[in-house]
């Protein structure tokens, strides 16, 4: 095994994007402009930092990578569907994503509105369709993560606290519990099911969730920061949005100095939390460092 993190990330990010490549509806399916819509919003952009989670997790796990790769993809098609609803402009009214036109602005808002749902409904598909575990209980494990994650006590509850936020003033207690929601609800998931598409007993599960949550937490500090200071070729999205939106973020909260300490924090403790795997964890603590040390 290469212990070559860039080698690794590229052949999973390959991977994952062949079995989105597949599962896709093809253009030449009715309707055919909203299978092209569903395309254009998922293949050919993005870090994939989830489905590298869900590899990295299931890796620890001993699982077989053709059964974790179906649980990544399902975990980014929610995301892809959040952010194609996040850019509508009764969300945050965006027109450029992954250093494209956003979905609505390329198509129409109509159409976007239907390719979240249509990429939602997928990603539970995957997971009804194909084995991901020998019992079929933690394979059920698996849907109900998936769906408390994207749910109101998860993505869509963080979404809508972001949105009663605007213009307000927020403790860094109160931006965590907003982010553990948004943005680290689907990131844990996307760990644990990784994990459990292999064998890990329920303590093993917790640790592998704790460093999820602080990685978590640690993903939307660095984008805070990021959408602060870097330009918009960089990002691939409107740099400075959050603050044009007069949104609450760790930089507005704390200052961006500060902000990338906390940072660095978050992330000693993610790799704390991995201590008991050893070098098993190895893919995780990479992964750690990809999200914290970014550029972009």
């Amino acid at each position: 095994m290469t212990t070559d993190f860039q080698a690794w990330s590229h052949e999973n990010v390959q991977r994952v994007e062949s079995v989105l490549q597949r599962v896709l509806p093809g253009t030449d399916i009715a309707p055919a402009r909203l299978h092209e819509a569903m395309r254009y919003a998922v293949l050919g952009g993005g870090k994939r930092a989830r489905p590298l989670l869900a590899f990295a997790a299931g890796e620890l796990a001993g699982a077989d990578p053709g059964r974790v790769e179906i649980g990544a993809a399902a975990v980014e098609l929610i995301h892809a569907y959040s952010l194609v609803h996040d850019d509508l402009p009764c969300m945050d009214d965006d027109v450029l994503r992954r250093g494209k036109p956003t979905c609505h602005v390329e198509y129409d808002e109509a159409t976007a509105l239907l390719v979240g749902d249509a990429l939602q409904s997928l990603a539970f598909q995957l997971l009804g369709d194909y084995r991901l575990a020998d019992d079929a209980r933690v394979q059920l494990e698996m849907v109900k993560l998936l769906a408390a994650a994207a749910g109101s006590r998860g993505m869509a509850g963080g979404q809508q606290i972001d949105l009663e936020s605007t213009g307000k003033t927020l403790t860094v207690p109160e931006l965590e519990f907003m982010h553990i929601h948004k943005t680290g609800a689907l990131i844990r998931a996307a760990a644990l099911i990784g994990a459990r598409c292999g064998s890990l007993g329920e303590r093993e599960l917790s640790q592998v969730d704790h460093f999820a949550k602080l990685i978590g937490l640690a993903f939307q500090v660095v984008d805070d920061v990021l959408d602060a200071e870097s330009p918009t070729a960089t990002l691939g999205k409107t740099a400075g949005k959050d603050a044009m939106n007069n949104k609450p973020t760790y930089v507005s909260a704390m200052g961006a100095s500060r902000a990338r300490e906390f940072a660095q924090q978050l992330r000693e403790r993610a790799l704390g939390a991995l201590k008991a795997f050893g070098a098993r964890a190895l893919r995780l603590q990479q992964l750690a460092d990809f999200i914290v040390l970014r550029k972009f």
